[in-house]
């Protein structure tokens, strides 16, 4: 059988030509000659197939990995080395070459390619956003029925930055770019909700409280016909805090501590502990604020009676001993809190 292009006999065929013939026009890789990457000037993240990528890499690793998405290699050939070299950067261009050594039908070969790749500075959606001003969620910080102290908002800046940046490793969108100091508390706005959730959540997790959200209704997606919402987060602290006397199912509790669903106390009758769910915040009354307990002076005591100086008119008043203060003193001072014109001993 003889080869129908050089006439040579004796030789590997493809088909009707021999393996010579077949290799002059055969070309183990295609790439174009000019390959464009779209790159954004804010944070460096870049254009592949139709989504941005978040991971930092450097310039020269964008251009090789540009390159290696653009070559298609010929099924034909076996054992592929492939070898990536910027040849020189003149602005926003490198000249590139890029060769290969592989084996064809037994054969190996070698080819070389040259090739450009264009930097395309642009601004990826995420940065457009950013600069935008754009936000998807809202965070009210309130205070149930009394003012929010200046140490909160000093611990929710920093509990909204905290986690800002955490976010920011996987959401470019975690960032704050407003934040409405309003009299009855702050407003944080976020820019995707998924940070926003996350927010409120850590700020629950310090203050204790309750977190409702509402959606707003801002425009509509004209390709769609679908609505486009803002998310407003409400994270409602409670009314009372540590130490204060709170009421709740008739029973008069100190709280000692506000965690992020329950509410600890104990019953400042019986000294029994209670937990309290702070889903059943409505229920829960302030009795009296920390600022409210006094001190006084124990003048006597016995088994069952002990005797303090009531502190508004140092009138001398029995009350009944519990066990929890049978280690006092005469002489030693307590505290009390007046409910309804009855004195109640604390701890």
């Amino acid at each position: 059988m003889f080869c129908i292009e050089c006439g040579s006999e004796n030789k590997q065929m493809v088909g009707e030509i021999c393996i010579d013939c077949f290799l002059k026009e055969f070309e183990m890789i295609e790439i174009p000659k000019n390959i464009n990457v779209e790159i954004c000037s804010h944070c460096n993240s870049r254009l592949e197939e139709g989504k941005w990528s978040d991971s930092f890499i450097p310039e020269e690793e964008i251009i090789y990995r540009a390159l290696e998405r653009n070559i298609k290699i010929n099924e034909l050939v076996e054992n592929e080395e492939i070898n990536l070299e910027i040849d020189q950067i003149k602005g926003t261009i490198a000249e590139c070459f890029v060769e290969v050594v592989g084996d064809v039908y037994g054969v190996t070969i070698d080819e070389t390619h040259d090739t450009s790749v264009r930097i395309l500075k642009t601004v990826c959606p995420s940065c457009s956003k950013l600069q935008s001003g754009y936000y998807e969620s809202v965070i009210q910080f309130r205070a149930d029925n009394r003012e929010i102290k200046s140490e909160e908002y000093d611990k929710a800046d920093e509990i909204v930055a905290r986690t800002l940046e955490k976010q920011a490793k996987t959401d470019k969108l975690a960032y704050c770019p407003q934040i409405a100091k309003l009299k009855e508390g702050y407003d944080y706005y976020i820019g995707s909700l998924k940070t926003g959730r996350k927010i409120a959540e850590a700020l629950k997790d310090e203050f204790g409280g309750i977190i409702k959200e509402s959606p707003r209704l801002i425009s509509e997606d004209k390709s769609t016909g679908k609505g486009l919402y803002r998310i407003w987060i409400s994270v409602r602290i409670p009314e009372f805090e540590s130490k204060d006397i709170i009421e709740y199912e008739n029973k008069l509790i100190q709280v000692t501590d506000i965690g992020k669903n329950r509410v600890v106390g104990l019953d400042i009758k019986t000294n029994k502990k209670h937990n309290i769910p702070l889903k059943n915040m409505e229920s829960i009354k302030l009795v009296k604020k920390s600022s409210e307990i006094e001190t006084t002076t124990i003048i006597s005591m016995s088994p069952k009676i002990i005797q303090i100086l009531d502190p508004s008119d140092f009138s001398a008043v029995d009350l009944e001993m519990n066990e929890e203060f049978s280690d006092y003193n005469i002489g030693d001072e307590i505290k009390l809190i007046k409910i309804e014109n009855y004195i109640y001993l604390i701890k």
